[in-house]
């Protein structure tokens, strides 16, 4: 059974930086993407950062240049590197891999439990 378990949320004042991590256990036999997602009360969750297999990276318009998304696929561990947080990146910030397990057909995709992220101004 595949499972995500987020670190690294937290309070941090306007302009500082917090480090998100997302470290999966279970057998994945192969990752098409790893990503991070935030929701807020009231609001779909939204893609933050994805970065594909090829390194192909996309970001949301709100965060480019301040977030930054790595990943290190041996550890299927996939960061998030947030720099000068505003208030409104307040919520909950949700890891996710789509991929597959073995002997599975088609896609899947698996997240965590989230972490909160709290700006304040």
């Amino acid at each position: 059974q595949v499972q995500l378990v987020e670190s690294g949320g937290g309070l941090v004042q306007a302009g500082g930086s917090l480090r998100l991590s997302c470290v999966a256990s279970g057998s994945i036999d192969v990752i098409y993407a790893l990503g991070w997602y935030r929701q807020t009360p009231g609001k779909q969750r939204e893609l933050v950062a994805r970065v594909a297999s090829s390194g192909t990276t996309n970001y949301a318009d709100s965060v480019k240049g301040r977030f930054t998304i790595s990943r290190d696929n041996g550890k299927k561990t996939v960061y998030l590197q947030m720099n000068s947080l505003k208030p409104q990146d307040t919520a909950v910030y949700y890891c996710n891999i789509e991929g597959r397990e073995p002997g599975v057909v088609g896609n899947q995709y698996f997240w965590g439990q989230g972490t909160q992220v709290t700006v304040s101004s």
